[in-house]
């Protein structure tokens, strides 16, 4: 399993959703995004699971969309939000109704805790990428080679810090979220102990 193996989609609404999170989202979420695409499509094709690249591209780029001060909103879960600036997104790209509610279906699906490969492989793969790259679950489904070559090309730059700064605004500001059951989970602690965040040198 090698980084360039993976070859991230070039079609008019990748390039489009790319421009859209690093016009709003930061560096440090905008990697998150590229890492979670990178995780979810490797993990796809190592275990023959057939999945659409650019649905799968579209959503992972904007998954956290909802959290950016632009699109945060202050009545539903930044999942919901998000999946729903993607609908947008994906009518101005000029996808179809049903791919349009495809795309806001797996990024709101990213946030269960588990979704059916059968039913739903894009949901399922980018399910199980976020929860490599925040927490390190299922880190092991990728050699160490791999896992340092995507951390080289695309690095997490902070993300713990700013992540559980935006999962703790979300639980104060939506108490009844998934977010906030997140962050009451141990969501901070966790992300220290992911294998993927970047360790001091030992003196």
């Amino acid at each position: 399993m090698q980084l360039t193996d993976v070859v991230l989609p070039r079609s008019s609404a990748c390039s489009a959703a790319l421009e859209v999170a690093t016009t709003y989202a930061s560096p440090a979420l905008v990697n998150h995004s590229l890492r979670s695409y990178v995780w979810a499509a490797a993990y796809g094709d190592a275990h023959g699971l057939d999945h659409d690249p650019e649905l799968l591209f579209v959503a992972a780029v904007l998954h956290d969309i909802g959290l950016v001060a632009e699109f945060d909103s202050h009545t539903v879960p930044f999942e919901v939000a998000g999946g729903s600036v993607a609908w947008v997104f994906a009518a101005g790209a000029g996808w179809a109704r049903d791919r349009r509610q495809r795309v806001a279906e797996v990024i709101i699906r990213h946030m269960w805790d588990e979704v059916d490969p059968g039913a739903d492989p894009e949901g399922f793969l980018l399910c199980r990428a976020t929860g490599v790259d925040i927490s390190g679950r299922n880190a092991g489904d990728f050699p160490d080679e791999f896992r340092a070559e995507v951390l080289r090309r695309y690095p997490r730059l902070g993300l713990a810090e700013e992540f559980v700064r935006c999962f703790e605004d979300q639980a104060k500001r939506k108490p009844d979220s998934t977010a906030a059951a997140v962050a009451r989970s141990g969501l901070a602690a966790r992300m220290a102990r992911n294998p993927l965040e970047p360790r001091a040198p030992e003196q």
